[in-house]
């Protein structure tokens, strides 16, 4: 399988998951991301809205704005990445490889998400000018790490960061 390949099937179940989502509720989001493990497994979606926020915020839990796994929308969509799922499932069996094969492979299936969520977001899925710079988009690794800090920065403009790296960064 090509990078591009791959690459296009992660922009594309990024598209039907951001669509479906920002469609069905007509939410204002300001986070949107591709979560992964440490192995860099399949990924899914998780999202934050700010009528969501309020909500949770105002039932005691403050501390939830930035937090992938207590978004109502963890793993929305799941359906829209069975292709990215095969796909994954095509490639070696990552715990299986030796260094620095191991290395490699986590380091081109991070590069193949990034790649992926960048292509959607330069489509203007994520808005343009000022619209773009109120959500902040991401690939994420849990448990998290700094290179989640590093691929913010590259997926993201500086003005959309600018709370995200005061409140969450690694």
């Amino acid at each position: 399988m090509s990078d591009e390949e791959l690459t296009t099937a992660i922009a594309e179940a990024v598209t039907t998951a951001a669509d479906t989502l920002f469609r069905q509720t007509g939410e204002s989001f300001y986070y949107f991301a591709l979560i992964t493990s440490g192995e860099a497994h399949a990924p899914i979606v998780s999202a934050w809205s700010r009528e969501k926020l309020s909500m949770v915020a105002d039932a005691g839990r403050p501390l939830v704005k930035w937090s992938y796994a207590d978004s109502p929308y963890c793993d929305f969509d799941s359906a829209a990445f069975g292709k990215v799922r095969r796909l994954f499932d095509l490639r070696p069996d990552i715990l299986l490889l030796d260094e620095p094969h191991r290395s490699l492979e986590y380091e081109w299936r991070l590069a193949a998400m990034e790649a992926g969520l960048s292509q959607a977001d330069a489509a203007g899925l994520f808005g343009r000018g000022g619209v773009r710079e109120q959500i902040v988009i991401n690939v994420e690794v849990m448990p998290p790490d700094g290179s989640n800090t590093e691929r913010a920065m590259r997926l993201n403009p500086p003005a959309a960061l600018r709370e995200w790296l005061d409140e969450a960064a690694e």
